[in-house]
């Protein structure tokens, strides 16, 4: 429910990891394998032959250096500024309001009802059952509405559809409460089975 783009996230860290594998292959081979090792050794030379070759024809005027290191620096600084604007951009969507919206009516004014009123009703309203081993309750905002996501991890033996309806009653109360409808993701896990499969049911 978050403005975190998970799928990119994966794929990013999907081909760094790939990378990571294949240099740890690489290094492994190259300790290992004569005939690696001796390849190396050739293609390396030449590789830092031609390096220095290149350095010496784009050398600034005036001066030992060569343009390449500045060339080099500024792609570092611009990778930089997207990296943190990458980091920026993660987790994006939790919001402080559950309402906010102005009422013309008697007393003309701003309505505005904390997230964490709606979070803290919800885990005290679930804390106490035996059949749950954890709740969490964060307020996001979707599509420029604020929404709840409900994680519930039940007790083994626990039906989902029970514990998904038991959550629902109490978002309708809420919804009592708080004079209007909120859209909720209700996410039903339970120990080492959540990291396989999953239950989420959208209202």
């Amino acid at each position: 429910m978050n403005g975190t783009p998970h799928v990119l996230n994966r794929i990013l860290i999907g081909i760094l990891g790939l990378k990571l594998m294949l240099i740890g292959i690489f290094l492994v081979l190259l300790a290992t394998v004569p005939a690696v090792r001796h390849w190396w050794q050739r293609w390396s030379a030449g590789i830092w032959e031609h390096a220095k070759f290149l350095s010496e024809q784009t050398r600034i005027p005036g001066r030992e250096e060569s343009w390449l290191w500045v060339a080099a620096l500024v792609v570092l600084i611009v990778l930089i500024v997207l990296m943190v604007a990458w980091v920026s951009q993660q987790g994006k969507g939790r919001a402080n309001l559950i309402v906010s919206e102005y009422d013309d009516r008697r007393t003309p004014g701003d309505v505005r009802i904390g997230g964490n009123l709606a979070e803290q009703a919800l885990k005290a309203a679930l804390a106490d059952r035996p059949d749950l081993a954890g709740v969490t309750v964060a307020t996001y905002e979707v599509k420029g509405r604020p929404g709840l996501k409900i994680r519930v991890q039940p007790r083994q033996g626990v039906s989902p559809r029970t514990l998904a309806a038991d959550v629902s009653r109490l978002v309708e109360a809420l919804d009592v409460v708080v004079g209007r409808r909120t859209p909720v993701l209700i996410h039903i896990g339970a120990g080492a089975r959540a990291r396989f499969s999953k239950a989420e049911r959208v209202r």
